[in-house]
């Protein structure tokens, strides 16, 4: 069973992991749209990594520990196991283009927003929820920019 210190830090870690793969990614593209995107959406990410880091260390001082409690009890290993959550390394030399490369990341963006949700289920304190929902919509809000560069000539 994962503790909420756990779950928190593979949150940080996704996080981490997408603000390093969207700046490194920068590098292997010509595309300055896509360029930009990845800027704005890894300086989002840094943003949502700090957000988990100051909740991890508000639950270490003992502050909500009835979410420390609901999120030990309830989030079992194989629930977290069942889904990679973006946490593998981008091989980008193996990646044929712009596209499959939005592709990879609208696929990390939906991964993260499903892990969120889950996180969410075990969350009683609004500002906590208020903030995941924030998150989570601008999780999905990457998604809709990557998706438009999809469609764009």
């Amino acid at each position: 069973m994962f503790t909420a210190q756990d779950i928190l830090d593979i949150a940080i870690r996704l996080e981490s992991n997408g603000e390093k793969t969207y700046r490194d990614a920068r590098g292997h593209t010509e595309n300055e749209d896509l360029k930009s995107l990845l800027e704005w959406i890894a300086r989002e990410e840094r943003n949502h990594g700090r957000w988990f880091t100051e909740l991890k260390d508000r639950l270490s001082k003992g502050e909500d520990d009835h979410l420390l409690a609901e999120m030990s009890k309830a989030l079992a290993e194989d629930v977290v196991r069942e889904q990679a959550f973006s946490l593998q390394e981008v091989n980008f030399e193996a990646i044929a283009g712009p596209d499959e490369m939005i592709r990879t990341f609208i696929g990390f963006e939906e991964d993260t927003i499903a892990f969120y949700n889950i996180l969410k289920t075990f969350v009683d304190d609004p500002t906590i929820a208020a903030n995941l929902d924030q998150i989570v919509a601008e999780e999905k809000k990457h998604v809709a920019q990557f998706k438009a560069l999809l469609s764009s000539p």
